[in-house]
């Protein structure tokens, strides 16, 4: 629809957030991009469709700000930084609970871009901070775990910190062995440890022996992961057991 159609003179006033911070915005745009809204005031039976104002104290202010942004520009800014990468997480998360299938889209491709532009992988703080607010079968949650899939698959070593989360999740292992299943790898290009004369890799690392040589191990070749404070990893436990 044109977008100049949806600007009519009625207006609904949102609040938001712990300080109500008021938003008025134009209810036909509005509801014509989240049918979270539509439901609220084109129901008859809703008060809020009667008194055009409805609140959203659980909303963080920033994140609402940023969707408005969008609502009106139907634009995104482009992460300058790794830390740009939060907010717009947080528009994710409001966009799914808003029912916005184009500000969700929007925002994955953002994310998908910035790293694949700057040849770095999500760390693991983000993968955290997405399980602990998506479910299963979400795009952002499938998009990271499948970068952090290869990720680990191409590095010489695990980190600790994700060898500790892998052993504490079954979730997040079993997503990871499922991405690397949608790559449907020709079997001649997957080593096969049945196979005694090929090499199995036990030996492949400075003469170590074993899996436990692959965690712990500082050295990535050609591969990098954004770089994060060990004590925000840390700090992000959710409940699906992404520790």
């Amino acid at each position: 629809m044109d977008f100049y159609r949806l600007l009519t003179h009625t207006l609904v006033d949102i609040y938001v957030g712990e300080e109500n911070s008021h938003y008025p915005l134009h209810e036909k745009l509005l509801c014509y991009h989240s049918p979270f809204f539509a439901s609220i005031f084109y129901n008859k039976s809703n008060s809020s469709s009667r008194t055009k104002e409805f609140g959203l104290p659980e909303v963080e202010d920033a994140a609402f700000a940023l969707f408005v942004g969008w609502l009106y520009a139907r634009a995104l800014r482009y992460p300058d930084e790794e830390n740009d990468i939060g907010p717009l997480l947080d528009l994710y998360f409001l966009a799914t609970k808003l029912q916005i299938a184009a500000l969700q889209t929007d925002i994955v491709d953002t994310v998908r871009a910035y790293y694949h532009t700057n040849e770095t992988y999500p760390g693991l703080r983000r993968v955290q901070y997405v399980y602990a607010n998506t479910d299963e079968d979400n795009v952002m949650r499938e998009m990271m775990v499948g970068s952090v899939a290869r990720y680990l698959t191409l590095s010489d070593s695990i980190p600790e910190h994700w060898a500790n989360a892998l052993k504490k999740n079954g979730q997040l292992s079993v997503d990871i062995i499922r991405s690397i299943q949608e790559w449907h790898l020709e079997a001649r290009n997957v080593p096969d440890a049945r196979d005694a004369s090929v090499d199995r890799g036990r030996n492949g690392f400075k003469g170590a022996v074993g899996f436990s040589h692959v965690e712990g191990n500082s050295e990535m070749q050609d591969v990098k992961e954004e770089s994060e404070e060990e004590e925000e990893e840390k700090s992000h436990v959710n409940g699906n057991g992404v520790a």
